[in-house]
């Protein structure tokens, strides 16, 4: 991919984002926020989901 390719794009990508109204924006910005993965996983990957699972399972079987 050459630069000015990049530049094409990328003056693509800032006009359609200009062009939607600014509720749309904020709508899509909103449901970005709500499907974020919790802190812990985004931080540590699988792990904590892994302890969670034993420790639920664990609870589970006494």
């Amino acid at each position: 991919m050459s630069i000015n390719d990049y530049v094409k794009y990328l003056t693509e990508q800032v006009v359609t984002k200009m062009d939607q109204p600014s509720d749309v924006r904020k709508s899509v910005k909103e449901e970005r926020k709500m499907n974020r993965p919790p802190l812990s996983f985004h931080l540590f990957g699988m792990l904590p989901m892994a302890f969670s699972l034993l420790f639920r399972n664990k609870r589970k079987n006494k």
